[in-house]
């Protein structure tokens, strides 16, 4: 049996909870509010984008697992501080197509209310924070914008004084049940600010697998050597679509209304071959999109289906730079960015870095996932002046411009 590199489970609770029906009804009380279709369609495609740009820059012989939820989250906040070229490479690069900042915020805002609410039988919490250089002045508007917005807190803090980078640590472990301890392992003295957003997911499968039933199985991967797995098992009623090169299984948490969806590429002959497993895999991901992703969807019909699913755990880190540029947006990487609405003028703030720390582990019971999105500001590059202190033996001279006469002309080795 074959399996791939599982979609972030945090892309499948953000589309799901945008763009997919709903399983079960729902009480007013767990009612996530209408978000607008323009919206839904553009942080789809945002998604499988950021999904095929992470893949084509990952080894393809490495298990990864990114939340775009998370790292969208994070941008928007970051989008609320930028101007000019930098604003529009950002919005362009979430796929906004709206310059309404507010009417953008304000579905984010439901978001990160709404989510956590949608089903009380699943624990998703959602949280940002805003940490900056205490003797770094920032714009209070901006500030206020987290606050409002995304319900970010803010701490200044002495970003010298090592015990800073332990409180930022702190902060991701407290927002991921413990699941992500460090996202940070020193601040640069360019450092001025960071905004992060730590993402939690804990659901029980709606249909547990039963523990009796998982035994060990051949894993065919990348590697020439198969690999002996723990294969969980079960025939049950699920939601199946065979597609034209591969088929799909949606399993539900909870009550229903977030779910694992998994793609599995079409076995043929060929597949056994450690470099074409991981080929099979990448060319799906790389045909995925938001309007297959709904046809896909709506192609689902429950019927009874045989299920193997590996357990797994995983922990991940990867820099994002070079892949959101390679998304459009490499201008706030440089000395060209445009954050003055973080802190004027324009010219004096880039970002550092976007990296992601995250965590998955799938068993019988369940999964349990997190993520933190960190996006470390720091100061642009001073000019470097030319030093000229004449502390030591030098010449000179006298001389008229327009004629080019030197008139007089002398040196210096003792004062």
């Amino acid at each position: 049996m074959k399996t791939i590199k599982f979609f972030s489970i945090a892309t499948a609770c953000f589309l799901a909870a945008i763009g997919c029906s709903k399983t079960t009804p729902v009480s007013p009380d767990t009612q996530l509010k209408a978000v607008p279709t323009v919206f839904s369609d553009q942080t789809s495609e945002f998604a499988f984008d950021f999904l095929k740009k992470h893949n084509a820059a990952e080894k393809a012989d490495k298990n990864y697992f990114v939340s775009p939820l998370s790292l969208h989250i994070a941008l928007g906040m970051l989008l609320n501080g930028a101007n000019g070229k930098t604003k529009d490479e950002i919005q362009s690069g979430l796929r906004l197509s709206s310059d309404d900042m507010a009417a953008n915020n304000n579905v984010y805002k439901d978001l990160m209310e709404g989510l956590p609410k949608t089903d009380p039988k699943v624990t998703n919490t959602i949280a940002n924070s805003v940490w900056y250089r205490n003797s770094f002045s920032v714009e209070k508007s901006f500030l206020d914008i987290l606050k409002t917005s995304f319900n970010a807190a803010a701490y200044a803090e002495d970003f010298n004084n090592a015990a800073t980078v332990g409180k930022i640590n702190a902060w991701a472990s407290d927002n991921t049940n413990g699941k992500i301890k460090q996202v940070l392992d020193k601040i640069e003295p360019a450092h001025v600010m960071f905004l992060m957003n730590a993402l939690y997911f804990k659901g029980d499968w709606k249909i547990p697998f039963k523990v009796e039933n998982t035994r060990d199985e051949t894993f065919f991967g990348t590697s020439t050597v198969a690999k002996k797995v723990k294969m969980m098992n079960m025939t049950e009623k699920v939601k199946y679509a065979k597609r034209p090169d591969y088929q799909a299984i949606e399993l539900p948490y909870g009550s229903g209304n977030y779910v694992m969806t998994v793609l599995l590429p079409n076995e043929n002959t060929l597949t056994m071959k450690a470099d074409l497993a991981s080929t099979s895999v990448i060319n799906l991901i790389n045909t995925m999109s938001a309007t297959e992703w709904k046809s896909l969807h709506a192609a689902m019909q429950e019927q009874k289906v045989i299920v193997g699913l590996p357990k797994f755990t995983l922990e991940y880190e990867t820099n994002l730079n070079a892949v959101l540029g390679k998304m459009g947006m490499p201008t706030m990487f440089s000395d060209a960015a445009d954050l003055s609405k973080i802190s004027p003028p324009a010219g004096k703030l880039k970002v550092g870095f976007v990296k992601q720390n995250t965590f998955v582990a799938v068993d019988e019971k369940g999964t349990e996932a997190a993520a933190v999105t960190t996006i470390g500001i720091e100061l642009t590059s001073a000019p470097i002046l030319p030093e000229f202190v004449c502390n030591r033996p030098f010449a000179f001279f006298i001389s008229e411009k327009q004629s080019n006469t030197i008139l007089f002309a002398g040196k210096i080795v003792n004062l």
